[in-house]
């Protein structure tokens, strides 16, 4: 655990009040990241075409993969079994994986594109598009949802998110959230940022679980989510 720590080495002062940025290191088990740092996306343990060497020659600070596509496919166990998600896509950097949250609201139905394309109904627990079939179902102790791949159904609870990511082996992973749209009215906003709140203790509290019970395996951080939407008094 003590190969982990933040520390801001400079401020970037504001003459209109709050400093707008800062600089920093994290330095992880796998090698130090200095911030504000390039982290490309490597959504299914890999950045389309580009090799892991390339991606060190580029630049990249660490990958980001994604716990909801790695759980379909090809499983988490599978990637525990090969070492972590460092040895399964042979990058020796720091990692990150997200939680599935957006994946597992977003996906499935090409919700995304409909978002841009089509009328929706956001009601308070659906997510629904017209003329599609519900995507996913949510409520206060997770979400129920469809695979994109086969249509096959899932349940993420913080919980589940918390041992997929274990799984994984990332440096850093996310807390698992609910990821709203700019649709939902702000009384879901409200809702849904305390049903995000309370999951981020469920969340903490199995992620000290699930360390002690791999003890045997490098340190991993939990990094929390911020939602509100476009409410910044909710942020």
């Amino acid at each position: 655990m003590s190969s982990f720590s933040f520390a801001i080495s400079h401020e970037l002062e504001s003459p209109h009040g709050p400093s707008v940025g800062r600089v920093g290191t994290i330095n992880t088990p796998h090698g130090a990241i200095q911030t504000p740092a390039f982290i490309p996306v490597g959504t299914k343990a890999t950045v389309k075409s580009v090799l892991p060497e390339s991606m060190s020659q580029l630049g990249a600070a660490a990958l980001l993969a994604n716990a909801y596509h790695l759980y379909l496919q090809p499983g988490s166990d599978i990637v525990d079994e090969a070492g972590g998600l460092g040895q399964f896509m042979n990058w020796d950097g720091p990692t990150f994986t997200d939680s599935g949250g957006f994946q597992v609201m977003s996906l499935g139905v090409g919700f995304k594109k409909v978002l841009a394309m089509e009328t929706i109904t956001v009601g308070d627990s659906d997510v629904m598009a017209s003329k599609k079939q519900r995507l996913a179902h949510v409520d206060d102790d997770g979400v129920t949802f469809k695979s994109h791949l086969d249509g096959s159904m899932h349940r993420f609870t913080p919980e589940i998110s918390m041992q997929v990511q274990h799984q994984l082996g990332a440096d850093i992973m996310f807390a698992f959230d609910e990821c709203t749209t700019l649709l939902n009215t702000r009384e879901y906003q409200e809702t849904s940022m305390e049903r995000t709140r309370l999951w981020a203790l469920r969340c903490i509290a199995e992620h000290h679980k699930l360390t002690l019970e791999r003890s045997h395996r490098p340190y991993q951080a939990l990094f929390g989510v911020i939602q509100g939407a476009q409410f910044e008094d909710l942020r």
